[in-house]
């Protein structure tokens, strides 16, 4: 028994990459931050896993720069109907030449805003709307679903997110049913 289950382990780290290793800043910002993508699953119907999974391949788990300068966890560019504050920061966009130009971002105050604008940005976005008809316990077609719909320009962006969903074992944020309560708001008064 002891050889079969050496022999699984084995096995199993031979399909992970060097590159796919579970890294500890990663972890705790999935522990800073999960409850946030559960309560806008709850919300909006986007899994968790996805949200979360998301907000660590956009912000580098929090620590990009964009991220810590404006709390966009999910690299939402400004459109032209944003009218809150922005944050111009060279990304992709380019000029009638070619050359690389400063993108607007939107900017928040804190990263829960954040959270609740990336809901509302797939909720309210056309060309997102079909993914909601996905089961939020699919984490797979979400994820193809995003990137066909053009979430981001990176490609193989899909695969990206369901590495890390299954790496960090994101997709049991799924299945959570109740808002967590704060055990603060439980103290005696």
């Amino acid at each position: 028994m002891i050889l079969i289950k050496a022999s699984l382990l084995v096995m199993m780290f031979m399909y992970i990459k060097p590159d796919e290793t579970v890294k500890p800043y990663v972890s705790s910002y999935i522990e800073e931050h999960k409850y946030l993508a559960i309560d806008e699953m709850i919300e909006s119907g986007i899994p968790a896993s996805i949200t979360i999974a998301q907000a660590i391949i956009e912000s580098n788990a929090g620590a990009s720069s964009l991220a810590r300068e404006t709390n966009n966890h999910f690299g939402i560019k400004c459109k032209d109907y944003w009218d809150g504050a922005s944050y111009y920061y060279p990304d992709d966009d380019k000029d009638q030449k070619g050359k690389l130009i400063p993108s607007c971002f939107r900017k928040y105050d804190s990263v829960p805003e954040s959270y609740r604008d990336h809901s509302l940005f797939l909720n309210q976005t056309d060309h997102y709307k079909p993914l909601f008809a996905y089961d939020r316990t699919d984490y797979q077609l979400w994820a193809r679903g995003l990137e066909a719909c053009g979430y981001a320009t990176q490609e193989g962006y899909a695969d990206k997110l369901i590495r890390i969903i299954e790496l960090y074992n994101l997709h049991e944020l799924d299945y959570y049913t109740i808002q967590y309560v704060d055990r603060a708001s439980l103290s005696p008064k």
